[in-house]
């Protein structure tokens, strides 16, 4: 009997915990702005200039669903967290939503009450070394010392990597990956791991960028990706067809620039994305014009990846699996209609 009453009181205590949870989109909309994780400081993801401004592919998203939400991208408080901190910052309501180039995991899926809205990038963890070590493939990496960020998926992998090879490594942790990137610098480590997009945007921090290299092997899957609670699927909704607007609205042809024109010149597709018809505002429960929104102000997917870590940007990062399905690459939305 008393663990049929646990078991009852556990569940009535997680039913209220998703009550407790719910009603975020409402919240937003009350306050005004939306309180979005974003990390310490990442090149081309989420960075902080000396005027304050954030930029990067993930602060884009953030932009998004203000723009959706608020029908204003600039109503967004970042809150810079480290790895190890997002979690229980989304968790305990500190943020409304995580965007901090994270993992999509089934354990974090399915253990830490938070559900994942999509993919705005998909990566894969590598190597960064000095070139002075004349190391050409991660094969030759045994007994090195290898700067790491803690709180990340990118230590289990690095393990079954070593592990899977036959090498061992000595792990050097720290908090943030700007502190991985110091450590690599100063020569704590001989090797720096992260996702291949971190390790780019890294390099270029270097005082010497050009005496580092990312070496070829990519030992992983990372998909990145936008989180929130479980529990709450109005805002779930929401931050997740915000993404997919993105994506959509580049296979689509409609840009930053063209987005106001096509409202009524556009094809039915573009027209409908733009608010011209159908209802998907109100079945989200924002504006009708949420999409048009987003594209006017931030961009559609590819105009904020090629300014952020694209073409247009220091990083000069390529589409690859990031490229629309069309193109080449995965990137794919689920029709908005």
């Amino acid at each position: 009997m008393l663990k049929k009453l646990t078991t009852a009181a556990a569940v009535l205590t997680m039913g209220f915990a998703a009550t407790a949870q719910a009603g975020t989109l409402d919240d937003v909309k009350k306050r005004g702005t939306l309180t979005c994780g974003v990390s310490t400081g990442l090149a081309g993801f989420s960075q902080k200039d000396e005027k304050g401004n954030w930029s990067g592919i993930d602060v884009d998203v953030c932009r998004a669903v203000a723009a959706a939400v608020l029908g204003d991208a600039g109503k967004v408080q970042y809150k810079p967290l480290t790895a190890k901190e997002r979690f229980t910052a989304l968790q305990s309501g500190e943020v409304d939503m995580l965007s901090r180039n994270t993992t999509w995991t089934l354990t974090r899926d399915a253990s830490l009450g938070l559900n994942f809205a999509g993919v705005n990038y998909y990566d894969g963890q590598g190597f960064m070394v000095s070139k002075s070590l004349g190391v050409k493939s991660a094969l030759e990496l045994d007994g090195a010392a290898v700067c790491i960020q803690a709180g990340t998926t990118t230590e289990l992998n690095l393990a079954d990597y070593f592990r899977a090879n036959g090498m061992k490594y000595t792990a050097i942790t720290f908090d943030t990956s700007d502190q991985t990137r110091q450590g690599f610098e100063s020569g704590r480590c001989d090797v720096l791991t992260s996702d291949q997009s971190q390790l780019y945007a890294l390099r270029i921090g270097l005082q010497k960028p050009e005496t580092a290299i990312v070496l070829p092997e990519v030992i992983s899957k990372e998909p990145l990706g936008p989180v929130v609670r479980q529990g709450d699927d109005a805002w779930f909704n929401v931050v997740r067809w915000s993404l997919a607007a993105m994506i959509e609205a580049e296979y689509l042809g409609i840009t930053s620039k063209n987005a106001a024109k096509l409202v009524t010149s556009g094809s039915p597709e573009q027209q409908r994305l733009l608010g011209n018809g159908g209802d998907s505002g109100d079945k989200l429960g924002v504006s009708a014009d949420w999409a048009k929104n987003i594209v006017t102000q931030v961009g559609n997917y590819g105009e904020s990846f090629e300014a952020n870590v694209g073409s247009g940007s220091p990083l000069q990062i390529a589409r690859g699996l990031n490229a629309q399905w069309n193109k080449g690459g995965i990137m794919y939305s689920n029709p908005i209609r």
